[in-house]
Formats: C-alpha cells, structure tokens, sequence
C-alpha cells in the first residue's frame, strides 16, 4: 500500500510539473525597407485574397560590419559568460558583435540555435550563424560562430574557442566538420 501511494504521489508531483517556452525576440534596426505587395485576384470560390508582405533587409556593409567588429577580439581569452577584450564565450561573441549593429539576440548558444531561419550548409553566406555540437556522444548544440568567408566547399567561421580564445577556424577541419549541427541566418 506504501509502495502505491509513493508512485501515486510521484505521478502527480511530475504530471503537476510543465514547462514553458520563451518566445525570443529579434530587434533589427532597419536600414532599407522594401515592400512587396500582390495584387487582389477577383473573389472566386476557393481562392485566397494577397496580401502585402513587407521584407527588411541588411545591407552587405553591415554584415561586414559585423564580422570586422567579431574580428577585432581575436586573440582574446575564453571566459564563460564574457561579453568583453577581458574575455569572451561564443555565444557573447555573437551577442556583442550583432549588438553593436543594433540587433539584439539570445544570450546563449541554445536561445541563438532557435532564432533566425534555418539554412541548408550549402546556402551558408557571411553573417550566418553556425552551430556545433563538441560534447562527446551528444548532438546537443553548445557551441556557435559566426560565418566570415564562404564559396562553394569553403566556409571560415570566427568563434571563441575554450582552449585557444576568440579565433578563425576553417569548417573543412576534421574536428568541426564532425561537429557540425546546423546554420541558422539572422539578417
């Protein structure tokens, strides 16, 4: 009879117990707006009327803005939670060099794998986020960077390595190719 209520007991304590998602949200300072409108199709059965879509999108010098600013930590010792020269994680890296662009993301490497759009590795272009997963047995997203150079069977990515600081790393390597998870484009 102990034995039953201590599972009853447990099955309600979890079942009780639910988790929420936290909606991220991604401020972007626009720079040029462009408008993209349908026209109206004449009211017919089982047609849908069109809508007016509106694009913002990035100049080509702000990604490179971007990527210069990420650039000029090089160097720079990891430091979890570091957002500074002093020290720097991948994901304040990311988080300090969008930011200086007006764009505000997730702090952590898991909020930043949620945000943006998923890209296929082939569409990677600079500016895009690339994620790894670099715990052993584990496809879990810890680790990201930022994409700085990309052509066809060539992408370089700075990002801030645990064991050597903020650096450029070619995803051809052996250690990230084999880590490679996803690329997510914010801009």
């Amino acid at each position: 009879m102990k034995k039953i209520a201590l599972i009853l007991i447990l099955f309600i304590s979890f079942s009780a117990c639910k988790s929420s998602k936290n909606k991220r949200v991604v401020t972007k300072k626009a720079r040029t707006t462009k408008t993209v409108s349908k026209k109206k199709t004449p009211k017919k059965s089982n047609t849908k009327t069109a809508t007016t879509k509106t694009v913002t999108t990035k100049s080509n010098a702000d990604v490179a803005s971007i990527i210069d600013y990420a650039k000029t930590f090089e160097g720079v010792k990891y430091k979890y939670g570091g957002t500074t020269k002093k020290g720097m994680d991948c994901s304040g890296l990311i988080y300090t060099s969008f930011k200086k662009e007006a764009i505000t993301l997730p702090r952590t490497t898991h909020g930043l794998s949620t945000t943006g759009d998923w890209i296929d590795l082939k569409e990677v272009q600079e500016g895009d986020l690339i994620f790894f997963a670099t715990k052993k047995n584990s496809r879990k997203v810890n680790h990201v960077g930022i994409v700085t150079t990309s052509r066809i069977g060539y992408v370089e990515f700075i990002h801030a390595s645990t064991s050597r600081g903020v650096m450029i790393s070619n995803l051809a390597e052996r250690y990230w190719y084999l880590a490679y998870v996803q690329a997510r484009r914010i801009l």
